[in-house]
């Protein structure tokens, strides 16, 4: 059927979540740093996720489009509602309650992540080697939350984080900078590169660095 759904001009999206936020049907997701229309049934038409895109790339247009499926989406809603919210005295037997992520953005890998978004500004910063949310239980708590969050692993990707940290640094406000790593020689190269990406910048940002043992 022709009827109404939004369209994302890609190269206007910054990438900052606000549109996935404002839309209640779960029609939208952030993918490679994007925002992206998922589902046509999941979209109502009616553009509640317009006036929170900051840079416009949000549009009407009339396509070939599936029917609004508002039953569907009602299931989902509960879904997730479930999967956040749930009492663990009520989970199915064998299913562990797992505790709301401190996750605020994506995505989280260091290499992925827009230059520039809005979520950054003002924003206290953590820079984690993948490994140290593992090791760590508490990670959520004591870390991510409150807190950006970028990942990575300086063994294993083949890039120089210092110059990708360091445009994320110079374009944006960001306060104070966490960095959680292995107690291995792998992971000082992280270490490394968010020094050298600081400097960079010339601008005075904290740097509190956390190491976890193996």
């Amino acid at each position: 059927m022709i009827r109404r759904v939004i369209q994302i001009d890609k190269e206007k999206c910054n990438g900052c979540g606000k549109c996935v936020h404002a839309c209640h049907e779960g029609a939208i997701g952030l993918v490679g740093g994007k925002a992206q229309l998922m589902r046509d049934d999941y979209c109502d038409g009616l553009g509640d996720c317009l006036p929170n895109c900051p840079t416009g790339a949000i549009s009407f247009i009339e396509r070939e489009a599936a029917a609004y499926d508002e039953a569907a989406v009602k299931a989902a809603q509960n879904a997730k509602k479930q999967a956040v919210s749930g009492c663990p005295g009520s989970a199915p037997h064998g299913v562990e309650y797992v505790d709301a992520s401190q996750l605020r953005n994506w995505p989280v890998q260091i290499r992925l992540a827009p230059v520039k978004a809005a979520y950054f500004d003002g924003a206290d910063l953590l820079v984690a080697a993948d490994c140290s949310a593992y090791a760590c239980g508490s990670f959520h708590a004591d870390f991510m939350k409150g807190r950006v969050t970028l990942i990575g692993c300086p063994k294993l990707d083949p890039v120089d984080y210092a110059e990708k940290l360091g445009e994320i640094l110079a374009a944006n406000d960001i306060k104070s900078v966490t960095l959680t790593r292995m107690q291995v020689p792998c992971c000082g190269g992280l270490e490394h590169a968010l020094q050298r990406a600081i400097a960079a910048t010339g601008k005075k940002i904290p740097l509190h660095v956390f190491v976890v043992a193996n």
